[in-house]
């Protein structure tokens, strides 16, 4: 469809308003997260799934203190097993040892993957700590927490049985 002249100088003479409208609102600390459902790019998402089926967990957004899931926002380091949601210990990196997950020594069944969520950055794993996971017949996935986060959700939705270790998103070590 054509537009004749005018009506091009119309909708470019608006352009300035509108971004000085956009610079005018107030960020938003929470950040969301990715679509389930993505089109075109890992950029340019879509949303195609406005509920949760009961019982299933699903991520919606984190901020450097803590995760939002199923519209209820939690504080701190989080473990989820089974879509249940338990406060995890760990304040840091260096806080998650063999102990700190002794949970999977008992879970049952085990889950294909944990899901570790680093906080702000992706710091390898001690030998001890992969040593450990694989002995509970799992594979681990280390990531930032916002992607982990993510993946949770896209794994949840496929039905495969996941776990996840979170530390917030704001920590750096």
């Amino acid at each position: 469809m054509a537009m004749r002249g005018g009506g091009r100088q119309k909708i470019a003479s608006m352009i300035p308003h509108l971004v000085k409208s956009l610079q005018k609102q107030p960020l938003d600390s929470t950040h969301k997260l990715p679509s389930l459902r993505r089109t075109f790019s890992l950029y340019d998402q879509i949303n195609l799934i406005d509920t949760v089926p009961d019982g299933q967990l699903r991520f919606q957004g984190y901020t450097d203190t803590g995760f939002t899931i199923n519209k209820v926002n939690y504080e701190g380091s989080l473990l989820i097993i089974e879509n249940k949601i338990m406060s995890w210990a760990p304040k840091k990196f260096s806080d998650i040892t063999p102990e700190s997950l002794s949970i999977f020594q008992i879970v049952r069944p085990v889950p294909e993957i944990l899901l570790l969520g680093c906080g702000r950055n992706i710091i390898p794993a001690s030998p001890e700590l992969r040593k450990f996971i694989r002995s509970t017949g799992m594979k681990m996935e280390q990531v930032d927490s916002r992607n982990a986060s993510s993946t949770y959700n896209i794994l949840n939705e496929e039905g495969r049985s996941v776990a996840a270790a979170l530390l917030p998103y704001g920590v750096t070590e």
